[in-house]
């Protein structure tokens, strides 16, 4: 007699190959125990939370009373003798809702599924048998295929069941989202996995984009990602989108996948190319981790098995081929994703008859570790529970729970003004705006009028005109001759005539430069000029020559005229007056 196991393969791998003439497509996912369970808890949380108004949770009890009730009505059992939920009726609409929704089957469906195919006059399976295996009443000798080896060795001792069981899970869903893109269980089981910063907030984003577009959760993250890769301005999303600020991880995501359908479609040979998409996905699981990890360990295990195991239905697929002798027909057009059409055609195949035997698989013995919220974490904060995935973040309804006390003073921690840390400046340290003077600076010069400067500066240029010097020379005659007139009691008679004449002659000489015409005034501005570039240059040159030397003190002007004669007395001392005061002096003398 064969294995209940084995009969199971056949009859899903016989459904597969006349899935066509009940289902719109052959890429249909067939959900086994574990997917069905998983589907249920999800269909009972959405109904707490409408009906009831009560939080997206579900105890487990309820989950596998509701999990009986849902097996031995679909298998036209009789019931238990445990009354159903209230809300039974629409438990069961919400699951099979997500089945239709996600283009998925369970092995419920399949088994009736065959019944109307009528492919063979006995049933491979009894309902009761399917019962009891979905149940996880009947224990079944493993296949040596299976995800537990049969000799364990060291490595496989430091990861535990739960690890590996959430590694194998991620492997599967990403070898499924190539196969059934719409398959919204395994989008939520690989969205984050490895961290790509796509939380439990992002995938309620993704969720409610779906919700309004009409569309699967794949294919709103594709819309969203391409429209603003490729799309123009107008066809852009627009700013206040939700998944704006998600953009950098969908992206990553999609680019991801994107990989994984270019290794399909290029990679003829089955064996190959799946080797290859195995690879690939161990080596976004494992980056960043050691060697000694549980989730490590359990990557390596499962890649190697996968590999073996694709080249082995590889292997049986080309022997049925060859041995009917008849071409496979060509594939329908809605059944073919983009770029698989010729080249990942028969690596389709195969991972399709991969993701049915791991249908088929015995269920997960431990409910509680299966259906827990506290599933292992292998990237980010959150673990990999299917159920939190779609839960959706709590959002704030007025109320804090931390006291006003703490809340002020988180507010005041935020408004003061931090402390600036000082850096270490470069020698140009004066340049800069927001530069303070350092330290012993400013102990040394408390005020800014303070600040040092030149000990030694050089000697300032004095500049002057040709009319300033005449109107010096001029202020000198007449000084002198102020300075004379006190002392005219003491000088001769003669004297003092003689000197008032050369005033006067002096005076007359002005008088004619004042009157002459036009051209002469010219003629004596000409020479003025030229006067005064001559002096200046000459001052120029005094002050080149005697730029490095220290300045030397002025030479005192005789202040006091020797007479010759007797009754001779020393004048006052001269005392030097602004531009322009000895015209004023001769003037008001006259």
């Amino acid at each position: 007699m064969e294995a209940l196991g084995d009969r199971l393969k056949l009859m899903v791998k016989t459904f597969r190959r006349e899935c066509h003439r009940v289902l719109q497509s052959e890429r249909t996912t067939v959900y086994g125990a574990d997917g069905m369970l998983m589907v249920l808890q999800l269909a009972m949380a959405e109904v707490n939370k409408k009906q009831r108004g009560g939080e997206f949770k579900v105890a487990l009890s309820d989950v596998l009373m509701a999990w009986k009730h849902l097996l031995l009505d679909k298998l036209h059992l009789p019931p238990p003798s445990s009354a159903r939920s209230e809300n039974y009726d629409l438990i069961l609409e919400a699951y099979e809702s997500f089945l239709k929704r996600s283009n998925a089957v369970d092995l419920v469906d399949i088994f009736s599924m065959y019944k109307q195919l009528g492919l063979e006059p006995e049933e491979p399976v009894s309902p009761t048998q399917l019962f009891e295996f979905l149940s996880g009443n009947m224990e079944i000798p493993q296949p040596p295929d299976s995800s537990v080896p049969s000799t364990p060795s060291r490595r496989v001792d430091l990861c535990s069941s739960q690890v590996k069981m959430a590694v194998r899970r991620v492997f599967f869903s990403y070898l499924s989202l190539l196969v059934n893109s719409k398959n919204d269980m395994a989008l939520a089981l690989t969205l984050d996995v490895p961290s790509r910063s796509l939380g439990r907030q992002a995938f309620t984003d993704i969720k409610h984009a779906a919700h309004d577009h009409n569309t699967s959760l794949f294919l709103a993250v594709t819309s969203f990602v391409r429209a603003i890769q490729l799309g123009g301005k107008g066809y852009a999303p627009a700013e206040s989108d939700p998944l704006r600020k998600h953009f950098k991880g969908l992206s990553e995501f999609v680019q991801f996948l994107d990989n994984l359908e270019e290794i399909l479609g290029e990679i003829p040979d089955p064996s190959a190319c799946g080797s290859r998409l195995v690879a690939a996905i161990r080596a976004a699981l494992v980056k960043g981790r050691c060697s000694g990890e549980a989730a490590y360990v359990a990557a390596e295990e499962t890649t190697k098995q996968l590999k073996e195991r694709i080249c082995q239905l590889h292997q049986i697929q080309k022997q049925a081929a060859h041995g009917t002798g008849i071409s496979p027909a060509r594939p329908k057009a809605h059944a073919v994703n983009h770029a698989t059409a010729y080249g990942g055609r028969d690596t389709v195949k195969v991972l399709m008859a991969l993701l049915d035997e791991e249908a088929v698989s015995p269920p997960c013995p431990n409910k509680a570790d299966l259906l827990s919220e506290d599933q292992p974490v292998l990237s980010g904060t959150d673990g990999t529970c299917f159920l939190m995935m779609f839960r959706s973040p709590e959002v704030s309804t007025g109320c804090s729970p931390e006291p006003l006390r703490n809340r002020v003073q988180s507010r005041l921690d935020l408004l003061k003004p931090k402390a600036r840390v000082r850096v270490i400046r470069s020698q140009f340290a004066c340049t800069y705006k927001d530069e303070e003077l350092p330290l012993n600076r400013v102990l040394d010069f408390p005020s800014s009028s303070q600040l040092p400067t030149c000990a030694h500066s050089a000697p300032k240029p004095r500049t002057t005109t040709a009319v300033d010097d005449e109107c010096s020379s001029e202020a000198e005659d007449t000084t002198t001759v102020f300075a004379a007139k006190p002392t005219s009691g003491c000088l001769s008679k003669e004297q003092s005539e003689a000197q008032r004449g050369a005033t006067l002659q002096q005076r007359s000489g002005n008088a004619q430069n004042r009157g002459a015409g036009p051209g002469n005034r010219k003629k004596t501005g000409i020479q003025m000029q030229s006067k005064g570039n001559k002096r200046k240059q000459l001052e120029s040159d005094q002050r080149d020559g005697s730029e490095n030397e220290p300045p030397q003190k002025k030479q005192p002007s005789s202040a006091s005229v020797k007479m010759p004669g007797k009754n001779v007395c020393k004048a006052p001392s001269k005392k030097k007056l602004i531009a322009g005061q000895g015209k004023l002096t001769s003037f008001f003398r006259v």
